[in-house]
C-alpha cells in the first residue's frame, strides 16, 4: 500500500539559523537521532533527550553501542552528531538542527541521579547509563515559503 501526500504549492527557501536560535528549537523537542562510530561505520539512533545547561543529555543502558563506545573512549569523550528537527510532512516547513561535539558518559552518581529525574526513557527498558553531549558546532536551518510576502509561512 502506498501512502501519497499532496505535493507542497510552491518553492521553500532555507534559512540559517543562529546558534542562539538553534539551541532554543533543540530544547522545545525531546526526540532526536544521535550519530556516532560503530566499526568505522556511521549509526544513527532515535533517542529522546533533555538540555542541561546548554549540553544534551541522553539516557542509555549498559549494551547499547554508544554507551560502549563513550566507556572506550574515556574522558577523552567520542565525536557524535546530534539532530532534531520538526518537518510538516505536508508543507515540508519547519527547522532542522545539527549539533556536533563530544559524548561523554555520566559517572558521578549525585549528577546521574539528577539526571534520572530530568528524563525518563521512552522505552521500557532499564536505562541506568546517561551520555552528555556537549555541543562544539550547533547549526540550523528554517524551511520556509519562498515568497516572503506570504503570512502562512510558520
Amino acid at each position: 500500500m502506498r501512502h501519497t501526500h499532496p505535493a507542497p504549492v510552491g518553492p521553500r527557501r532555507s534559512i540559517e539559523l543562529d546558534t542562539r536560535e538553534a539551541i532554543r528549537l533543540l530544547g522545545s523537542v525531546s526526540v532526536g537521532r544521535v550519530v556516532f562510530t560503530r566499526h568505522a561505520l556511521p549509526t544513527v539512533r532515535p533517542v529522546n533527550h533533555v538540555l542541561d545547561d546548554g549540553d544534551i543529555i541522553i539516557r542509555t543502558h549498559d549494551g547499547a553501542a554508544l554507551t560502549s563506545r563513550t566507556r572506550e573512549a574515556g574522558s577523552s569523550g567520542v565525536v557524535v552528531a546530534y539532530e532534531a528537527d520538526t518537518i510538516d510532512p505536508a508543507t515540508h516547513l519547519g527547522w532542522s538542527v545539527v549539533a556536533t561535539g563530544y559524548a561523554h558518559l555520566v559517572t558521578d552518581p549525585r549528577e546521574l541521579a539528577r539526571v534520572h529525574l530530568l528524563l525518563h526513557p521512552w522505552v521500557q527498558q532499564t536505562m541506568d547509563y546517561a551520555v552528555r553531549i556537549r555541543p562544539d558546532l550547533v547549526s540550523g536551518i528554517r524551511l520556509t515559503y519562498a515568497d516572503v510576502n506570504r503570512t502562512d509561512a510558520g
